[in-house]
Parts: C-alpha cells; sequence; structure tokens
C-alpha cells in the first residue's frame, strides 16, 4: 500500500508520515499540488531520512520532465504521474529511478512497459474498477498494476482489488482524511494505515 498525501505544512505533514510509518506504512508518495510543493517535500524526505530510516518517499502528480528532475534531485525514490509521458520516462529511467505512469487502456500499459515501467498506475481506479485489472490480467498476465482512486482501507474494498490481481494500491483521502488532518488525530491515522495492511497481508497469504 502506498499512502498519497500533500500538506502544504511541513510540521504537519511530518506529523502524518510519522503516523503511517508507525501503523506499518514504508512507502509514500507526496503528491506536487500548490505552490513550492517541491520545497515542503524536500523538508519531508530530509526528515524521514533523519527520523524514520525505512521510509521511501517518492512524489506523485508530476506532469513534466522537469518537475521529475526537480524532484529527484531532492532525493525522490519514485515518480508517479496521471498520465502517460514519455519525456518522463526518458529522465527517470537515465536516473534509474522508478516510474508509475497513469494509464487508462491497454494500449497506454503497453506503450508504458515498452518504456521500461514495472508498475503501472492505473487512474482513476474508481472510473475503471477491479473488472478492468481483472480482463488486463488476461492478455498480459506479466503487467503489474496499482489502481489509484477507488480504493478504500476496508476488507471489501481491497479484497475486490487484490482478487482482480493488482500488485500494489495506492490510498489518498480514503486514508489520509482531510478530517484526521484538521483535527490533528493521528492515532486514527496509525490504527487506519495498520488495519489496512493488515487486510492486504491477509489477502496475499501473510506475505
Amino acid at each position: 500500500m502506498v499512502p498519497l498525501f500533500y500538506h502544504p505544512d511541513v510540521e504537519l505533514g511530518k506529523k502524518a508520515i510519522a503516523a503511517c510509518y508507525r501503523g506499518g506504512a514504508r512507502l509514500l508518495e507526496f503528491t506536487n499540488r500548490g505552490d513550492f510543493a517541491h520545497e515542503v517535500f524536500g523538508e519531508l524526505n530530509k526528515f524521514c531520512a533523519k527520523e524514520l530510516p525505512e521510509m521511501i518517499m517518492g512524489v506523485g502528480s508530476v506532469t513534466d520532465a522537469a518537475a521529475a528532475s526537480l524532484y529527484m534531485q531532492l532525493g525522490a525514490n519514485f515518480v508517479v504521474t496521471p498520465v502517460l509521458r514519455e519525456d518522463i520516462a526518458l529522465a527517470c529511467n537515465r536516473r534509474k529511478v522508478l516510474w508509475s505512469p497513469g494509464c487508462g487502456s491497454l494500449a497506454e500499459i503497453a506503450r508504458a512497459e515498452e518504456l521500461g515501467c514495472e508498475i503501472v498506475k492505473l487512474f482513476p481506479g474508481g472510473t475503471y474498477g477491479p473488472g478492468f485489472v481483472k480482463d488486463i490480467k488476461g492478455p498480459q498476465p506479466w503487467t503489474s498494476v496499482m489502481p489509484t482512486g477507488g480504493v478504500s482501507p476496508t476488507l471489501e474494498s481491497l479484497k475486490s482489488w487484490f482478487d482482480a490481481g493488482v500488485t500494489c494500491v495506492g490510498m489518498g483521502s480514503k486514508l489520509i482524511s482531510g478530517d484526521i488532518l484538521r483535527s490533528g488525530d493521528f492515532e486514527t491515522l496509525e490504527k487506519r494505515t495498520r488495519e489496512a495492511l493488515g487486510i492486504i497481508r491477509g489477502l496475499r497469504g501473510g506475505s
């Protein structure tokens, strides 16, 4: 599971990421939104390196190669995009940084894999649903899919996706909700993260 998160407040971001970490998350996608988002990411990545050493930080919502390069300079370990952009593929491949493009058709998925993509982001996941994943895994069983959007930290939602054959899931506001960020209830975020990861481990046979 990859939690998705953005907030302009660095200190609040540290608390949210630490809660996910305590809950067992070891990957986090910081979404590139808002002015000076890269500066916030840089501070959060330094915080993780010092305080949460096993956390692997990446960036999402990247729409061009220049932004991808900027975030890689700030230590991004992976780059996620809402669309398939070949310029981003080239920039990331040059640095051997994993990139995951948002795709919505078998043709886009095939092209992404030709460009070296290891894990395809199905976006918006809620629009396509688990049935789409199951259908594309028929002709392309080698394809690794990460749906983002339309995934909830519940047994019903997670079971439907993993039964369809996804490799992992991305989860934003359904996990790190606006209410949690406004109230500062990071104990709930930690608990929600732990429970979701527990469900996923169970669905994957404890692996």
